[in-house]
């Protein structure tokens, strides 16, 4: 089955002039070139007929009744709905001040009377051409404002999928502090800027004491919930955008604390101490207490661009296994 072609619109315009003989003959003429073709005789009535069915074109007489063809297009072109509809003057009066008004009152063209019909077409048909010229324009501006409009939303929704990709590759699924490959990339950046600066850095490592005692007493879900608790304080005791927390591994935490020397890495260490005391995680299966505590080691150093900063970690692990070795649930320092 074919489908039909859509038939194109007629261009409609609408002639205003209250000699009738002129009007009918406009109109006649109008309608064999193939337009389609309304006429009314007064202003009044030319303005209510384009709010209700605006034209393509306007042809305009000046003297009429009542209000003449400058008010007429006055109104026209002040209004948002008709001011780009073009209006093309045809009258008797020929004097060049009649001309200059009527292009200052927004007529696009002048047609004195008596007028030839080839002239008028003519004229009618370059307005029109313009004005289809036009609307094309319009429409290919309004289509680049969609393609920008879909390309920026395109874009944003690409920098919502990086940023969410990022996310997931730089945090830990549990606990959503950041994982161990975004910890030691941190800690290299850090190391590699604060050595530049000569400024120290420090950092805290942290361990569950008994965390597998308490896994075998209260089973693997509860444990996975103890140690986002015990995540979220964590992040929470650290301010400083610079400052990082990071899962380790396991039930270990570490802490990146650019710009902190190793009195002010301790005191970070007393606020993650005096949280989980308030926190009171019960853990019955622990030798050094009745709730969930922490073992921390922490070490703090200026870096030294001929070094590595696997020598702080180094340190801070020694740090963490001699809190442990003195009896768990305490803060170890060295530096």
């Amino acid at each position: 089955m074919q489908l039909l072609e859509a038939i194109p619109k007629k261009e409609y315009i609408l002639v205003v002039d209250d000699t009738p003989p002129n009007l009918q003959l406009l109109l006649t003429m109008l309608t064999r070139k193939g337009y389609e073709a309304y006429g009314v005789s007064d202003g009044i009535k030319a303005l209510s007929h384009v709010q209700s069915d605006p034209p393509d074109l306007v042809l305009l007489d000046i003297n009429m009744p009542n209000m003449n063809g400058f008010q007429v297009c006055q109104q026209l072109k002040s209004s948002n709905l008709t001011c780009d509809i073009p209006v093309i003057f045809i009258s008797a009066r020929d004097e060049v001040l009649d001309k200059v008004q009527a292009f200052a009152v927004g007529g696009v063209d002048y047609i004195t009377k008596p007028f030839q019909i080839a002239e008028v077409l003519a004229r009618v048909e370059n307005q029109l051409t313009l004005r289809r010229l036009q609307r094309q324009l319009q429409e290919q501006n309004e289509r680049l404002k969609q393609e920008i409009n879909n390309r920026i939303i395109a874009e944003i929704l690409l920098q919502e999928a990086n940023e969410k990709l990022g996310r997931l590759v730089n945090l830990d699924g549990l606990t959503q502090l950041a994982n161990r490959r975004c910890f030691d990339e941190y800690l290299e950046q850090e190391w590699q800027r604060l050595a530049r600066e000569q400024q120290p850095l420090s950092l805290i490592m942290c361990d569950i004491d008994f965390f597998k005692n308490y896994n075998d007493t209260y089973g693997h879900v509860a444990g996975d919930d103890c140690l986002r608790k015990v995540s979220h304080l964590i992040k929470e005791s650290v301010r400083r955008p610079a400052d990082l927390a990071a899962r380790y591994g396991g039930e270990e935490f570490v802490l990146v604390l650019p710009n902190t020397d190793i009195e002010g890495s301790m005191l970070v260490a007393d606020v993650i101490r005096k949280r989980l005391e308030e926190l009171a995680l019960p853990h019955e299966d622990s030798s050094v207490s009745k709730s969930v505590t922490l073992s921390m080691g922490v070490t703090s150093l200026v870096p030294k661009t001929d070094s590595l900063p696997s020598v702080l970690l180094t340190s801070a692990d020694y740090a963490l296994y001699r809190a442990k070795e003195l009896g768990r649930n305490q803060t170890y320092q060295i530096g």
